[in-house]
């Protein structure tokens, strides 16, 4: 029963947070004019708006085979594709290094039953595989468009 109760309050937990939230508003009496027509008063929620006012969006579709440099964003789409190849591979070795220390790490005699095989920085160095991954691309892209 507690489980239940438990997993309930998360789900109501969970989808109140995703819930816009409520603005406080001050108790009005309504006036005679305005008794004809509940909804003509404002609404419960405040009316902002979340887009920021000075930004401009640049489109970001094309057509063919491969994107333009701008969708890499401001500081990969000026780098070039030799260069992100070579982070590429750095990022890769870093992973695969990882890997096999945790690997040996795990060979130890009880590394398995307490954990003492986890390293912070070998689980930092997992990260190495995606960000190889992206950088490969983002390389692929750069040597398309000629940089």
């Amino acid at each position: 029963m507690k489980a239940a109760l438990f997993n309930l309050f998360l789900l109501l937990a969970t989808a109140a947070s995703f819930a816009p939230g409520l603005a406080p508003r001050a108790l009005v009496v309504p006036s005679a004019s305005s008794r004809a027509s509940p909804f003509a008063t404002s609404s419960a929620f405040p009316t902002t708006s979340l887009r920021m006012a000075d930004v401009e969006y640049e489109d970001m579709t094309w057509e063919g085979e491969y994107p333009p440099s701008k969708v890499l964003g401001p500081i990969m789409s000026k780098m070039p594709s030799g260069l992100l190849g070579l982070l590429s591979a750095l990022s890769l070795g870093i992973c695969v290094y990882s890997c096999a220390q945790s690997g040996v790490l795990q060979q130890e005699p009880g590394a398995l039953a307490s954990g003492s095989w986890v390293k912070w920085y070998y689980v930092l160095g997992g990260f190495g595989g995606p960000l190889a991954w992206g950088m490969h691309v983002a390389s692929w892209i750069q040597r398309k468009n000629g940089m």
